[in-house]
């Protein structure tokens, strides 16, 4: 049950029409007390409503996704850092509710992106009921989709554009192989790859197939039944892929090392970049084992997200042209935030987990 303060503010001006006046001085969000697992440092409670900078929006959130480097980065970050975050979380989506001179005007139902390293520097990420963010990240929300849907685009969606567009340059006609085509960014990466008519090649478990064929998969492989590099290499692809997208984030080499037999020369492999351990294997056979030593005729790229307002529009226009639709797999009430944190640590999850802030948001 919401309690006083927490009806106050839902029952606020609607979106369209809010205005500075009917703005508060605090808000709910859940806040990081220090350095570990969300359950053990997220706190639900108030917290003042943030002020804009030069260049910044203030919105009022009306759903946010959550991102597995969410709770990661959680772990990895010093406390006297991570406690400069009074609201945690990156994706989201919201009404502007002061434009602060930017192109938006108040009442614009948006979907962006709080960089990483701003939750913690300026203290404001997507998990409070309004929050600040650079109006060069975020874009008009398609009337295609609701908020709830359109909350985890920017981080899953924009991985999988820039990995595709702009670091390896997918045209049409091209094959790509994705390695992990159910998660977040492999089923976005299938969608958009078809949207421009490539030939596309996935892995997933069994039970996901028809998941991923259902998004426009053409190839599917099992990667529970034999080795990947195995399969792709008994496959004898003709043509050889143009590119390869590994969506998991395996430190294990392997599929980088074997890839001459699966990927087309001047194809380039890319990785979300290796978790877990082995790291020093892979930077060994990925960056400094030379060919002469067995090392790789192959072209390996990191997938580093750098939300750019252009990329933001032409993923947003693919959206509301239907050639790329949200993939939610649950959604969870603001105080039930925990519960949703524990369904994406399961890595289950098929689609975006989602945080509806707002009670009353689609």
């Amino acid at each position: 049950m919401m309690s006083a303060d927490q009806a106050q503010v839902a029952t606020a001006a609607p979106a369209a029409e809010a205005s500075s006046k009917s703005i508060p001085t605090t808000q709910k969000s859940w806040s990081v007390t220090g350095s570990g697992d969300p359950d053990k440092v997220l706190k639900f409670g108030d917290v003042p409503v943030p002020k804009q900078k030069k260049g910044e929006i203030l919105v009022k959130v009306q759903a946010a996704a959550l991102n597995p480097v969410g709770y990661k980065v959680l772990k990895l970050v010093p406390s006297f850092v991570a406690r400069r975050s009074k609201a945690h979380e990156f994706d989201l989506a919201g009404v502007v509710v002061d434009a602060n001179g930017t192109e938006f005007k108040e009442g614009d139902e948006i979907f962006g992106v709080i960089p990483v390293l701003s939750v913690f520097l300026n203290g404001y990420g997507a998990l409070a009921q309004y929050t600040v963010l650079p109006a060069q990240r975020a874009v008009i929300r398609p009337k295609n989709v609701t908020p709830t849907q359109a909350a985890g685009f920017p981080i899953a969606g924009l991985t999988a554009y820039q990995s595709l567009f702009t670091l390896a340059k997918l045209e049409e006609g091209q094959s790509v192989f994705i390695n992990g085509g159910s998660t977040a960014v492999g089923s976005f990466a299938i969608q958009l790859a078809k949207a421009v008519g490539a030939r596309v090649a996935v892995s997933a478990s069994g039970k996901n197939e028809q998941y991923v064929r259902n998004l426009g998969a053409d190839e599917f492989f099992d990667y529970t039944k034999a080795p990947l590099h195995e399969q792709l290499i008994a496959a004898d692809p003709n043509p050889k892929y143009h590119v390869f997208l590994e969506a998991v984030g395996t430190a294990d080499p392997t599929l980088f090392v074997e890839s001459e037999k699966y990927l087309a020369p001047g194809g380039v492999f890319l990785s979300v970049g290796p978790q877990g351990g082995g790291c020093l294997s892979f930077i060994w056979k990925v960056f400094l084992q030379p060919s002469w030593l067995g090392g790789t005729k192959r072209t390996w790229k990191l997938v580093s997200l750098d939300a750019k307002k252009n990329e933001l529009e032409a993923f947003a226009k693919l959206v509301e042209e239907g050639k790329v639709k949200p993939l939610v797999d649950s959604v969870f009430s603001f105080e039930d935030t925990l519960k949703a944190y524990e369904r994406i640590k399961t890595g289950r999850a098929t689609g975006k987990v989602v945080v509806k802030v707002d009670p009353t948001a689609e």
